[in-house]
């Protein structure tokens, strides 16, 4: 009997410690389609993405929620005529809805909980219910990712940015409380139309998520000459967050994609920036809660095998390709300091940092010399950021 009651003992924590162990999921946070200004069906685009090896997608199209009706008139150009073709040839005419007019092609769109069975599997494919919440200011943008939203939020008004941002914020927030589900809010391109600053971000009151990197061609990612690029503003914000105690702001990197037919940099593309999240399992509240946890990283293709930080130090290591080298900076703010500096930096697949007690904050930038297929701006390599921690 003893020896059952330990074999079983065995079994039971074998099986649980199975059940709690984490991989990485991939996924892309930032997606549009013909529900609001991309110019493909979104079954096309989550094919695209399941192919090529994505575990999650969020469908976050501006002010609207694939569902209910909605009819797409196709553009006359050919380009998008024979994509349509396509379309039907892939779904056949007893999935496709059209109708063709004296002023064009009609195509009933289908609605998230019609394409959803198609693509997602258990472990395989996830698609978030999303919303890319949009309002302006004298012009100004301001774009809000509302990810695993249960119904739509409709955007709020304000009289300044920072109250736009604050006002769009608890909306989205408002959520959670009302369904009981998390929701995932992140503040997209604040540099599109430069109409966020970090000194605007610094007043808000609960973000936690911004773009740091975003693959649509007019973001301004790398600023100008009067403007910071969104790494620096990163750090500035999280200067100002962890002097006032609050949680350090973290950041993701998204397609932000509108363009499935026609490619370079002029165009907003798929694959060229996403979070790489670490997850006990694919289902929205653990990658959520694997997010907001910190466990996940930015990139635009450099991958990593190990990213850990045990309250001191952080490590990293590459899952290196060939004939491709790295450089691994460790990048933080001195106590006092007005801005960020690289800390330590290491040529190689391989690095940790010990976070001195006179460093507020830490992060791990990987650049490789691999260019970058289908840029975000020419010349860019890809390059991977892991989360701000600190050892206060």
């Amino acid at each position: 009997m003893k020896k059952f009651l330990l074999a079983f003992l065995i079994i039971l924590i074998s099986v649980s410690a199975e059940a709690q162990e984490k991989k990485w999921y991939k996924g892309n946070l930032h997606t549009h389609s013909y529900w609001s200004d991309g110019d493909e069906f979104p079954e096309m685009i989550m094919k695209w993405y399941k192919n090529e090896g994505y575990d999650f997608v969020a469908l976050s199209d501006h002010n609207i929620i694939a569902e209910g009706e909605k009819w797409k008139k196709i553009s006359k150009d050919s380009l998008y005529q024979q994509a349509f073709q396509k379309y039907l040839n892939e779904y056949g005419e007893d999935w496709v809805s059209y109708k063709k007019e004296e002023d064009g092609l009609q195509v009933q769109l289908k609605t998230l909980e019609e394409f959803r069975p198609l693509f997602e599997e258990p472990e395989k494919f996830m698609i978030f219910k999303a919303e890319e919440v949009t309002t302006y200011l004298d012009k100004k943008a301001v774009h809000m990712g509302a990810i695993n939203v249960q119904e739509l939020v409709e955007p709020q008004e304000g009289f300044t940015i920072v109250e736009l941002i604050q006002n769009n914020l608890d909306a989205i927030k408002a959520q959670e409380e009302k369904f009981g589900e998390p929701v995932l809010q992140h503040l997209n391109h604040p540099n599109f139309t430069y109409a966020i600053k970090a000194e605007d971000i610094i007043q808000i009151d609960g973000e936690r998520f911004f773009e740091v990197f975003n693959g649509h061609p007019y973001v301004n990612n790398y600023g100008d000459s009067i403007h910071d690029s969104t790494e620096t503003m990163w750090d500035q914000v999280n200067i100002a967050y962890h002097a006032e105690g609050k949680p350090l702001l973290l950041g993701i990197a998204t397609d932000d994609s509108h363009h499935y037919h026609k490619f370079g940099a002029k165009w907003s593309n798929a694959g060229r920036g996403w979070v790489e999240v670490r997850s006990a399992e694919l289902t929205p509240s653990a990658i959520i809660n694997a997010m907001e946890a910190g466990d996940f990283y930015a990139t635009t293709g450099v991958e990593l095998s190990k990213v850990n930080f045990d309250g001191k130090m952080i490590s990293i290591q590459v899952n290196a390709e060939k004939n491709v080298n790295y450089d691994i900076q460790f990048i933080g703010v001195r106590k006092g300091s007005t801005k960020s500096e690289i800390l330590k930096s290491v040529n190689g697949t391989e690095a940790s940092y010990q976070i001195p007690d006179d460093v507020i904050f830490a992060r791990a930038k990987v650049i490789s010399d691999k260019p970058k297929k289908n840029p975000y701006k020419e010349g860019d390599t890809e390059v991977a950021w892991t989360q701000p921690v600190s050892i206060r």
